[in-house]
């Protein structure tokens, strides 16, 4: 048989942030920065590249967002599916 402590002690949950949220808020400071500089850095880049925008944006959104149409869904008036 074991010997089991019954003392009724029980740990207390530590105070503060874990390790796991600190790392986290760490990466986060370090991407804010890195995607400051990198902005100013190459902040005419990135503006030229703004012009190509909507002409990229317009293939993406036909792709993307044209699941809201009902295709492929087998929704019709002469849907013979039980619920």
């Amino acid at each position: 048989m074991t010997v089991q402590d019954h003392s009724g002690i029980r740990a207390r949950p530590q105070a503060g942030m874990s390790a796991r949220a600190k790392a986290g808020l760490v990466l986060l400071g370090f991407l804010v920065v890195a995607g400051a500089l990198l902005f100013t850095e190459h902040q005419a880049h990135m503006l030229g590249l703004l012009v190509w925008l909507p002409l990229i944006a317009c293939p993406l959104m036909h792709i993307f967002m044209h699941g809201g149409h009902g295709h492929h869904r087998g929704a019709g008036p002469n849907d013979q599916r039980s619920v």
